[in-house]
């Protein structure tokens, strides 16, 4: 079983993020690392492959210091992987996924597709839907709970307030993988050194016949977040509380 792993290099999100620019920020500086849900797909995969036999590969659409994240996803026991090298700091989803299908074609497209729900600094949540539309292969997302045996899959979906959902699909297919799926492991020493040899192939978008100037959204400005301002405690009755509560979201927060 050839199962494909798409990881983004990500900001840390304890990381403290400073603009550049209208629509960039430093990226020198601060660190970066796996997207946290895809370390749940790389698992998963990972997981599969030790019982059922085959390669996991990391797919990756980002700036060159993506190896890094990379060979932590290697570490975790992946084989081999694949960096699509950009230049900039943002790719719309629509472009990512036509990155990566086009990469995975290139390589020989594999019997399961593993991402994380979604990414922590765009959020933007549509890659995973956008390339299963390209491969043409069903998609689910939000997986908590996973089935691989003949050819098909059996994905549990958190569906909200504890409830789940179970969705079968045949092979191939798209799995966004969440929290509770698994544990991700921690890579030993050892590991950490055997990744250091494994395979990372480099191409760009140009190689794979991906226009980065077509991208259909572009990011015209960025902006920090607004300071929280501090809790105001009320006082006096229950009534005078509700009152004044009343007040303060029509007159100053201007809510209702």
């Amino acid at each position: 079983m050839k199962i494909c792993v798409c990881v983004k290099h990500v900001p840390d999100t304890a990381a403290t993020i400073k603009l550049a620019g209208d629509n960039g920020f430093e990226d020198s500086e601060i660190k970066f690392v796996a997207n946290p849900y895809d370390e749940y797909g790389v698992e998963e995969a990972v997981s599969l492959v030790e019982k059922e036999g085959g390669e996991v590969v990391i797919v990756t659409v980002g700036k060159a210091a993506a190896v890094a994240t990379i060979r932590g996803a290697m570490a975790m026991g992946a084989h081999r992987a694949i960096l699509v090298k950009t230049e900039g700091q943002f790719l719309d989803s629509a472009l990512t996924a036509k990155a990566l299908k086009a990469a995975m074609e290139k390589d020989g497209m594999p019997d399961m597709i593993f991402t994380g729900k979604g990414s922590v600094d765009t959020e933007t949540f549509q890659t995973q839907y956008r390339l299963a539309k390209l491969a043409g292969v069903p998609v689910v997302n939000e997986v908590s709970g996973l089935t691989v045996d003949g050819g098909k899959a059996v994905a549990e979906i958190e569906v909200g307030g504890g409830d789940k959902q179970v969705v079968e699909m045949s092979l191939p297919c798209v799995i966004g993988a969440t929290k509770g799926l698994n544990e991700p492991r921690y890579p030993k020493f050892p590991d950490i050194m055997k990744a250091k040899k494994k395979k990372i192939d480099e191409v760009s978008l140009g190689d794979l016949g991906v226009d980065e100037s077509s991208a259909s959204v572009s990011i015209e400005t960025l902006e920090l977040a607004p300071e929280r301002s501090g809790a105001k405690m009320l006082g006096g009755s229950v009534e005078e509380q509700v009152t004044e509560l009343v007040r303060i979201l029509k007159d100053d927060e201007k809510v209702i």
